[in-house]
């Protein structure tokens, strides 16, 4: 019998540094042979909640794969703000959770405390490292961080973005000033200096300069609407026309901006899931940059029931399938064969080593 310890979280912190050990093994699509009516996987959200068309809903979705294949029980509750983590990640404490799942870098601290008070119970988070409350990564035995280098699928994304725009600049956004929201702008960036490197063109970025991260566009959270669709606005009044926000919920508001300004030329790249599917705005989807994080939570819990748990951090990458970009969808035709071309080959340097996109935000 687990003895349950509440916590009491210090102040969340919000650092630069993420500090993962090793690569695990990559994600898997695969269905288990293990069966437990009595594991019990639970998770808490971050302030996006289960339903942001991204990010959390990615988790969630490996979740529920974990009641139907795994027969484990679930149990999944939402945080609207930083001050819910600390008594949500208490609750699924007394309720006797065999595994607890954090998503997102802002939960680590809380997290991190619950963990170490109760070592007899297993922990995961999504996008970050343990951490202490100011930010330092800490090697946690019952905790394993999942992580994804999507610096490599966004620095194809501004490639595309960068091939296919119409007016010569393209912009991006974040919610937080985060590693986690950083990563995806840092390496759509240096996608679109790439292609500017290849053909000799001069396609803008708006809302972030690699030179002056300090500069960069963020709306301070990652739930109001308003701020993404009046920041759209800017960056299009602005002459951009393909935009990236990393901002989980209030992307939303970039779909309306876009909706709103009745051009079939404007496009979103969506970020975490393929926005084509789980958003209903996808004739603005030209791609989206993807983390398989619900086939890594599927993973962890499929290893947790069949007691094989560690807590070696896994990294998704190109190269083992935890990051990719999704199909053009309606967009397909927009995107020219050259370009095409040119993603399938910069997509094998990066596996291969030969082409280094690594940035000051990866995971490792």
């Amino acid at each position: 019998m687990k003895t349950k310890k509440p916590f009491y979280a210090l102040a969340i912190g919000l650092a630069a540094v993420l500090g993962l050990a090793a690569c695990g093994s990559a994600p898997t699509d695969s269905t288990t042979t293990a069966q437990s009516s009595t594991f019990k996987a639970c998770m808490v959200s971050d302030e996006g909640g289960f339903d942001d068309q991204s990010f959390n809903q990615s988790g969630w979705e490996g979740l529920q794969r974990a009641k139907t294949q795994l027969g484990v029980e679930v149990v999944g509750v939402e945080s609207k703000s930083d001050a819910d983590f600390q008594p949500n990640i208490d609750s699924l404490i007394q309720q006797n959770c065999d595994l607890i799942i954090g998503v997102g870098f802002v939960i680590a601290p809380a997290l991190t405390e619950a963990a170490q008070a109760n070592p007899d119970i297993q922990f995961a988070i999504i996008d970050s490292s343990f951490q202490t409350p100011d930010g330092k990564p800490v090697d946690v035995k019952n905790g394993k961080p999942l992580s994804f280098n999507t610096a490599e699928a966004s620095f194809l994304a501004g490639y595309v973005a960068a091939g296919t725009t119409k007016t010569g600049t393209v912009a991006t956004y974040g919610g937080v000033a985060i590693p986690t929201v950083q990563i995806f702008m840092e390496g759509y960036a240096q996608g679109v200096a790439r292609y500017n490197a290849d053909h000799g063109t001069n396609v803008q970025v708006l809302g972030w300069d690699p030179a002056n991260p300090d500069a960069g566009s963020f709306t301070g959270d990652f739930s109001d609407t308003a701020k993404g669709q009046q920041l759209t606005q800017q960056f299009l009044s602005q002459g951009a026309d393909i935009i990236l926000p990393v901002a989980g919920p209030v992307g939303q508001g970039t779909l309306a901006a876009l909706q709103e300004s009745g051009s079939t030329s404007n496009a979103a790249i969506w970020v975490d899931a393929d926005g084509y599917n789980t958003t209903e705005f996808g004739s603005y989807m030209l791609t989206s940059v993807i983390k398989e994080i619900g086939n890594a939570v599927y993973d962890t819990i499929e290893q947790s029931v069949n007691g094989k748990f560690s807590n070696e951090p896994y990294i998704g990458t190109l190269e083992n399938g935890g990051v990719s970009i999704a199909e053009f969808h309606d967009w397909d035709a927009n995107v020219s064969d050259e370009v095409k071309k040119g993603v399938d080959e910069i997509k094998q340097q990066i596996i291969d080593g030969t082409l280094d996109v690594s940035t000051a935000y990866d995971p490792s």
